[in-house]
């Protein structure tokens, strides 16, 4: 709709004249403008929310993207209407606007803003509208803030001649005469100031661009010369059909601007691998003489898992190469997010140009440095688009160049490159003469995790000791660089919230909401059982903490006694025996990582997929290590094979054969242990059982009468229970009740109370004895039998 005239009446009713401070208020913020009356008469610092017309200029805080249409704008090109600015027609007549006229609009800290101001309904107030490409542009930094609307005075409008933009994102060299074409016929008749923003769509593509200087016409530059030295408060300048528009590219200066901010990183538990890296790139940048006849490596590529710290050995190696040098290196990064291009070739291009520019450097040295290599170079198999392919190829026809004897230019360069996926890095880049030198981040130790905890707490106010920290380090079994930064973060923001230091259960805290990361992409259960909540069950509890504790808290006494701790234990037992529930209170009280594995998640059917879930559930175990993995119903993977058939063709064959690789192959298997469990011990490959594998097997039977009255005495202790419940006599009678039967029964009784009346209050006798009668032990016999003919022969 179009705007409607408001009549004088109708604009003295939506508007209050205050004659103390002189300036005009919406009727509706008269009630608070007494907080404020004073500070408009005095001319001192109004608040950021102040909405008032005063010496025709409009203060408001109030901006909105405009999402309402204007009929008498409908024939008029967007071009046009998204030079316009939408005020209320009483705003406009008290500062004395009227329809076409240029307005500045100025915000506190920002470049101002020309726009054309035209009128909606009187309803709006000091509401302003902007275009969505100006929202979107200049909106965010004006929302909110307290924005001045005045009329543009001409004598600060100047024609320009030329304009110099510099280019706020990255141009190809092709498209520096279409873009320039393309601004100018944006830009014509529109009013800009020094630094505005300015933004264009290219082939939906957002470019961004900031005015940076400009040249008046020669005509205005004679007709202004004064005896006087007189200027013009602010200048604005106009763009015409003459004006002549220069895109500038400051990439380089940017960069070099960006190496001399470079901050000093403090870096933990890293020590051994930036002593690595720091002795090839010595060698390879001329810092250190090398020995006749040595060939020297300019390249090195340094993977691990995420948060690790590649990045931080990046920036500490360029920290170290400025250093050396006197600051004469020069740094270039290869972004692969940024370096594609859709035009044919232009990607290489900039590879070659980007290697060249390291070249032209010498006699001085030059560090390349590529993040994420893998974007660039990857498995042939992994893509198939072309682009890929020709990326890859001069990518590695550039390290040859780099390696090569004949390019004399070369001799004080060289490349760092980083990677989170080896696996997916095509074979090619790491043959010799390319990337040759590797270097692997693990997860870091203990010690290594104290060191890192120390260097992120150097600058924090905490009130933690040296063994605070060691517990800490002691307990973020698989935690990485990454986690123990928000670890710290974390911990930081609760001793926030009660205005302390950090003290150590702030840590204890975080540790339990943040998860190691490498574990984040592994089925993982995080159990929460304790040892007190299982009854019975002592000489297991005992047998797990030999084969899992003894050797994590006691290992210089297997050292000492030339022992290895077991590999792994089974347990076997009817159903419903806690074997599971005793392997989550293992993981529980051992605060060690616990990945738990169903066999049929494992299997797949492509070809090939299932072996790589094994190999990729035990590399994660070792990467979390100390860890414990745990296969419930191992028998569904770990079944026998087949007498006589040896070609392995199944998929079953073909995932137990990986896993007894895996679990006792070449790769040895620090600080993993395995934990199965199984009703049917009996069904297992023998493989799987022989020592070195599969070392001690329990049998977790039903419990005896001791052991089902501590289990009925846990089950019970939250159930208000009546005079007449006898655990003792609940014990006898429960005879051949595995532990989950039991649970049954206590669930059952409960039940059969709350049948009889909502309202109970306790559980009486009689529902234990219907619990008795409806939940009957299942465990058969036969089942028990061959329980005791497996243990005999074991």
């Amino acid at each position: 709709m179009p705007p409607k005239s408001s009549s004088s009446k109708k604009n003295q009713a939506t508007w209050y004249y205050c004659e103390s401070c002189e300036v005009h208020i919406p009727t509706k913020a008269r009630d608070g403008h007494d907080n404020i009356c004073s500070i408009l008469s005095t001319a001192g610092d109004v608040p950021e929310d102040a909405e008032y017309v005063q010496n025709e200029q409009i203060s408001t805080s109030s901006l909105q993207q405009r999402n309402f249409e204007v009929e008498s704008l409908t024939d008029l090109p967007l071009k046009y209407v998204n030079m316009l600015v939408f005020i209320s027609e009483g705003a406009m007549q008290l500062a004395k606007l009227h329809i076409g006229q240029h307005v500045v609009i100025e915000t506190k800290n920002q470049e101002p803003l020309v726009r054309i101001v035209w009128p909606i309904s009187e309803q709006f107030l000091t509401t302003v509208f902007l275009s969505e490409r100006d929202f979107k542009l200049h909106g965010a930094a004006r929302r909110g803030k307290s924005l001045n609307i005045r009329s543009l005075d001409t004598k600060a409008l100047t024609t320009a001649a030329n304009l110099s933009l510099r280019c706020e994102t990255e141009l190809e060299e092709l498209q520096v005469k279409e873009v320039a074409a393309l601004l100018k016929q944006q830009l014509k008749n529109q009013i800009l100031s020094l630094k505005s923003n300015i933004q264009l769509n290219f082939f939906n593509k957002n470019l961004k661009f900031k005015l940076i200087d400009w040249q008046g016409s020669m005509e205005e530059a004679l007709a202004g010369l004064s005896l006087k030295d007189e200027e013009t408060k602010e200048k604005f300048i106009q763009v015409n059909e003459t004006t002549r528009i220069q895109l500038i590219k400051e990439k380089d200066e940017l960069e070099e601007k960006k190496e001399d901010n470079l901050i000093q990183i403090r870096i933990g538990g890293l020590d051994n691998q930036l002593k690595q890296v720091e002795e090839c790139l010595d060698f390879a940048m001329g810092f250190r003489k090398a020995p006749a006849g040595l060939k020297i490596s300019r390249g090195m590529l340094i993977y691990g898992s995420s948060g690790c710290g590649k990045s931080l050995v990046l920036q500490t190696m360029a920290n170290y190469a400025k250093e050396q040098s006197n600051g004469q290196v020069k740094l270039l990064t290869i972004q692969s997010g940024e370096i594609f291009s859709k035009f044919l070739g232009e990607t290489e291009k900039k590879l070659s140009k980007i290697f060249g520019q390291a070249y032209k450097h010498y006699p001085q040295p030059t560090l390349l440095l590529i993040e994420d290599i893998h974007n660039l170079c990857p498995k042939q198999e992994a893509s198939n688009n072309d682009l890929i392919k020709r990326v890859s190829l001069s990518l590695l026809n550039q390290l040859d160049q780099l390696s090569s004897s004949n390019n004399q230019r070369a001799q004080r360069t060289f490349l760092l490159a980083t990677t989170s996926q080896i696996d997916g890095l095509n074979p090619s880049i790491r043959r010799g003469g390319r990337l040759d030198n590797e270097l692997e981040i693990m997860p870091p130790n203990p010690q290594e995790r104290a060191s890192i905890l120390q260097k992120m707490l150097e600058n924090l106010d905490h009130n933690l000791v040296e063994e605070d920290v060691q517990k800490i380090a002691a307990i973020t079994h698989g935690y990485v660089g990454a986690d123990l930064a928000q670890v710290i973060y974390t911990a930081m923001l609760q001793a926030q919230n009660t205005n302390e230091a950090i003290y150590l259960k702030h840590l204890q805290l975080a540790i339990s909401r943040i998860k190691p990361s490498a574990m984040r992409e592994v089925l993982i259960e995080c159990p929460n059982v304790l040892w007190s909540d299982i009854g019975g069950q002592s000489q297991l509890r005992l047998a797990l903490q030999q084969a899992i504790e003894w050797p994590l808290l006691h290992a210089e006494k297997f050292q000492r006694l030339g022992i290895k701790p077991p590999r792994g234990l089974l347990m076997f037992g009817p159903p419903g025996c806690s074997k599971t529930m005793i392997a989550k209170a293992l993981a529980t009280e051992s605060h060690l990582n616990f990945l738990s594995i169903k066999g049929p998640e494992l299997f797949s059917m492509w070809v090939g997929e299932s072996e790589r879930a094994v190999r990729e559930v035990f590399r994660k175990a070792r990467q979390v290590a100390p860890a414990i993995v745990f296969f419930d119903e191992i028998d569904a993977i770990g079944g026998e094979r087949a007498e006589g058939d040896s070609s392995g063709s199944s998929v079953k064959e073909r995932v137990l054969t990986q896993l007894l690789t895996e679990m006792d192959g070449v790769d040895s298997l620090q600080n993993v242990t395995i934990v199965a469990a199984t009703n049917r011990p009996d069904l297992i490959d023998k493989a799987l059982m022989r020592p070195g594998r599969i070392d001690r097997i329990i049998y977790v039977g039903l419990p005896q009468a001791e052991a089902r009255n501590e289990i009925l005495r846990i089950k019970l202790r939250s159930m208000p229970l009546a005079q007449d419940v006898d655990i003792a006599k609940l014990t006898e009678l429960t005879d051949g009740y595995s532990g989950a039967e039991l649970q049954a029964v206590c669930h059952e009784a409960a039940l059969r109370a709350l049948e009889h009346s909502f309202e109970a209050d306790t559980v009486e006798w009689q529902h234990f004895e219907y619990a008795l009668k409806a939940v009957q032990p299942r465990t058969s016999p036969e089942l028990l039998k061959l329980y005791e003919e497996y243990v005999k022969r074991k």
